[in-house]
Formats: C-alpha cells, structure tokens, sequence
C-alpha cells in the first residue's frame, strides 16, 4: 500500500497528517476497497473517520416529468440504504454520530457534509473514464473540482490496480 501525503496551505511541513476524513461511498462492492484505503488513511494520521452515502431522489435521475407518486419507492430505497450504511459502517468501526445519509445531488452534498464536519480530505472511488464518459464526468470529478478540501480518489472496478 502506498502513503498519501498532502501539502496543505497551512502546514509548515510536507507530512501534515489529516485530522478528519469523509469516506464517500455508493454501498456497491466497489467501495469496500475505498473504505480500505480511507481507513488506512485514518489509522496513519490518527483522523477521525466520517462516511456519507448520498441518495438522489428519483424525480432528479428520471426527470420531474414521471406520471406517478414514487414516494413509497424512494422511502424503500431509503431504508435499504440506511440498513446498508449501518452494516458497513459498523463493519469499518464508524460510529453513529459519524454516519451521514443524505438526499440529493452527489456532489453537491458531500461538500455541504464535508465543509459541515470541517473535514481536511474527503475519499471518493473512481472508474477510470475514458473518451465520452471523460467528458461528461463522474461523482468523483464533480467532488475535485467543488471541494475545499484534499480529494483522494481511489481507483475502482476494472481500472483498479491488483498488487
């Protein structure tokens, strides 16, 4: 495994250790090495460790314009995603207190959560995007480029490295 360091502009040396981290995950089993690297990341720097999972509601993925109320489905995504995050959560030794699920748009709510908690990284996975999928983005791009704070993306799915 590979050491993160960071220069923050604040720091007077290069191997500032970071303090709070938020872990964004999706609950696919993608994340689970993500939350490898955002735990290893937190024992190394004595951080207190942070996971938000960002739910977006459905009239924003499909549109505004669906002819049907789908409150029960989003309340039944809901609690699966609430269930989800407890179980994983517990299983990475994040408290309660520590948990965030949230509604709305990915990015925009992880840098609400991570200016909220005063995070000093936030640990996001990522596809390596090619070509189109480049140019439209992806929930980790989005979070780089709106954050206020280190982003660490830990490669996932095909693209990751196997050692």
């Amino acid at each position: 495994m590979c050491g993160v360091w960071s220069r923050h502009r604040d720091c007077e040396s290069d191997m500032c250790a970071y303090s709070r981290i938020l872990l964004a995950v999706d609950l696919t089993e993608d994340c689970e090495g993500v939350a490898d690297r955002a735990t290893a990341l937190a024992a190394q720097s004595e951080a207190e460790l942070h996971i938000i999972h960002v739910i977006e509601p459905l009239s924003l993925a499909y549109g505004g314009d669906i002819p049907m109320d789908l409150s029960s489905v989003q309340d039944q995504i809901h609690e699966q995603a609430k269930s989800r995050l407890a179980e994983f959560s517990s299983k990475i030794g994040i408290p309660e207190q520590r948990r965030h699920l949230v509604f709305g748009r990915p990015e925009s709510e992880i840098h609400r959560i991570a200016n909220e908690e005063a995070v000093d990284v936030i640990v996001v996975g990522s596809h390596g995007r090619h070509g189109i999928a480049l140019l439209l983005g992806s929930t980790a791009n989005g979070v780089l480029h709106g954050a206020n704070c280190d982003v660490l993306a830990v490669r996932v799915g095909d693209d990751a490295r196997h050692d």
